[in-house]
């Protein structure tokens, strides 16, 4: 259930709270329904606490009767201009927009408080004063910055705003309660009444009535709005490219020719407007596909006054039965596609110049080795994908090891397993292996390099490559093994004694 407030200010949606207090949701809402608030003023306005509205003439007219409820509005009854207000115990004015109705002590009962048709609306939190004196029955839901314009309004020692901020229309979103017998809903919103209209201070559409009396400072507003707005379409062409920069002007000399007979050529326009002056160009707009005429043209003179005269006389005159509309070119699309064509032969001269790149630089780019096509060659069956060492090899290494373990280990005459042990540790403790601080940069002198190794298994020598081999790849493949050798290395020399003493035991088990 909601209310659509449409003030001076801007609009103001309100939710109401039927479940907690559904007799003052009804009330405002039939209210809204019948116009009642409508051109009511906004008063009392305390800067971030609240104002108060509702009343349609406002404290400042002597005719005022504070305003009534919906029953007591249509049933003219004075006993129900008001109705007892209901405080919910889980409603407080804790933050900003809380909606409550004003409410004044009964004459009779003091403990009862009387609702009518004035509403209060926070303009700020913490606002718990009004607790147990204002009964909350909705919250803003939309409009927070109608509430900032309202607290920052310029107001009286007494609260009221020196230019006038009103309640123009309401509008009921959604009305859950029935309508009472003698309620009529208007089909538009009721003019203000004289009675209104005299509690006017200051109009809101003042100062706009003063200027629009004023013709010659309206006019000029509106040619300052003019080229404000046409600024910034050049702009916004200039960044896209459309223009060579935002402040081009069409050329002076160029005419703008429309309405013309399709049959009518470039010949027939320049020897008809030649009378005027010397032209330098005549060219019918003609469609890019089909070649046929789209019925205007430009036509460029070489004097300006030319181009003038031609403007004078020329329009709605009858060329091949049709009568043509001449006006002075708007158009910056030649001067644009000139500048265009003059830059970029300026970009692809220098680019050239420069270092022989292309425009743009795209072709100058540095030719990095991540970004080379290897040479792709037939692959043979001894290649086996291009593996590192080759299969004749690998089987040739485990027999190579194999014997230079057997030569540095072999047992002595009649010495035993474990005496063997014991000897191989004793001379590692004795004689730890030096650290090669080549090894950290990834070389072993102590073997052979893998392009070595690969190609004595193909044949080759270690001093040339070889034939149709690619050396990019053997750069490659160094790289890779580098940084194996590296962390086998790194390996090593953590715990090289104890792995190397393991396999010493295995190899004389």
């Amino acid at each position: 259930m909601s209310v659509l407030l449409e003030t001076s200010a801007g609009d103001i949606v309100i939710d109401l709270l039927v479940d907690y207090a559904p007799k003052m949701c009804e009330n405002f809402l039939k209210l809204c329904k019948v116009k009642y608030y409508n051109f009511s003023p906004i008063h009392s306005i305390q800067k971030s606490f609240s104002f108060q509205t509702g009343d349609p003439l406002g404290p400042m007219s002597t005719q005022s009767d504070g305003g009534t409820s919906i029953w007591g509005l249509l049933s003219g009854d004075p006993a129900e201009k008001t109705f007892p207000a209901l405080f919910h115990p889980k409603l407080k004015h804790l933050e900003r927009g809380t909606v409550s109705m004003a409410t004044a002590p009964h004459p009779s009962d003091p403990d009862m408080r009387l609702a009518g048709s004035q509403f209060i609306i926070t303009l700020g939190d913490s606002t718990e004063y009004l607790d147990g004196k204002a009964a909350i029955f909705g919250k803003v839901v939309e409009g927070f910055d109608v509430l900032e314009k309202i607290n920052d309004a310029i107001v009286d020692e007494r609260g009221h705003p020196l230019v006038d901020i009103r309640i123009k229309h309401t509008a009921v979103l959604d009305d859950p309660y029935p309508d009472p017998a003698a309620l009529r809903e208007p089909s538009s919103s009721p003019p203000p009444t004289k009675a209104q209209l005299a509690t006017v201070r200051i109009g809101e559409d003042e100062e706009l009535l003063d200027e629009e009396a004023n013709e010659e400072a309206a006019a000029e507003a509106e040619r300052r709005r003019k080229e404000r707005e046409a600024a910034a379409q050049a702009l916004t062409l200039e960044m896209m490219g459309d223009l060579p920069f935002a402040e081009v002007k069409p050329p002076e000399n160029v005419l703008f020719v429309c309405k013309l007979n399709p049959v009518t050529t470039d010949e027939d326009l320049e020897l008809i407007f030649s009378r005027f002056g010397k032209i330098l160009s005549c060219e019918v707009i003609r469609d890019q596909k089909t070649g046929d005429s789209l019925q205007y043209a430009f036509i460029e003179f070489e004097e300006k006054k030319s181009c003038e005269d031609a403007f004078a006389k020329m329009d709605s005159v009858l060329i091949d039965d049709r009568r043509i509309h001449v006006d002075f070119s708007q158009s910056v699309s030649r001067l644009s596609e000139v500048w265009r064509n003059e830059t970029n032969t300026k970009r692809k001269t220098a680019a050239v110049r420069d270092g022989g790149g292309g425009w743009g630089g795209v072709e100058g780019l540095e030719k990095w080795r991540k970004y080379r096509v290897v040479e792709h060659h037939r692959r043979t069956d001894d290649e086996d994908y291009r593996m590192v060492h080759g299969i004749e090899e690998l089987g040739g290494r485990h027999q190579r090891d194999d014997g230079s373990r057997k030569h540095e280990g072999a047992p002595r005459d009649g010495a035993s397993d474990r005496e063997i042990g014991r000897d191989d540790v004793s001379r590692r403790h004795d004689n730890p292996p030096a650290r090669n601080p080549d090894r950290r940069r990834g070389f072993d002198r102590r073997s052979r390099s893998p392009r070595d190794r690969y190609r004595e298994g193909r044949g080759g020598t270690s001093d040339g490559p070889s034939k149709g081999r690619d050396n990019r790849d053997w750069d490659r493949r160094d790289r890779r093994d580098r940084d194996l050798d590296r962390d086998r290395d790194r390996d090593r020399d953590r715990g090289g004694d104890k792995y190397r003493g393991r396999a010493d035991y295995k190899h004389n088990r």
